[in-house]
């Protein structure tokens, strides 16, 4: 499976307006988040991992998994991370009409209190770029760990997260099986 795992420039070049890729830094902090959650597999496992290492990360959720695990999503809220919406059925944007996708975008923002938001898969059209942005921080990131990739171990999951990693950089997980 081909995938970038830093966000060519030129790309974020030419959305830089309209979507979020980097954070403005003035040390060497970069920016955990976690998407598709919560499922209860995982969640509690990365909850404990970045309370015993002091960290906070933002969790972007899918309404569905957020109506099935409330009390996973309510912890996450109770160690002071930040949450942001990944549309209530986890849809790709390129495969699905602007219209529903609107909707379900909408449907999500009903329990998850966040203007942030980020497009399953990074798939978003200038569209819906167009219709979100007003209401939403529509997040990106820079980093793919590409651990959702079954032929990626866990060492070499770590080494795409940390080998070209800076400061200000958004590095995107799954909080999904």
């Amino acid at each position: 499976m081909f995938y970038f795992k830093r966000n060519p420039f030129l790309l974020r070049q030419l959305y830089k307006n309209s979507l979020l890729w980097q954070l403005p830094h003035s040390s060497d902090v970069v920016y955990l988040t976690f998407d598709d959650g919560p499922t209860p597999e995982l969640t509690n496992q990365i909850l404990e991992i970045l309370k015993t290492h002091n960290a906070k990360a933002t969790f972007f959720c899918v309404g569905e998994n957020i109506e099935r695990h409330p009390e996973l999503f309510n912890q996450i809220i109770k160690n002071g991370h930040s949450v942001g919406n990944h549309t209530y059925n986890h849809l790709n944007a390129w495969k699905t009409d602007s219209d529903f996708y609107l909707k379900n975008v909408e449907k999500a923002a009903e329990i998850i209190p966040s203007k942030l938001f980020r497009p399953p898969y990074g798939r978003i059209t200038p569209k819906l770029i167009n219709m979100l942005k007003d209401k939403f921080q529509i997040v990106m990131w820079t980093v793919l760990s590409g651990d959702f990739d079954a032929n990626t171990n866990p060492n070499k999951c770590f080494e795409n997260a940390t080998s070209k990693t800076k400061a200000g950089d958004i590095l995107v997980f799954h909080d999904n099986l």
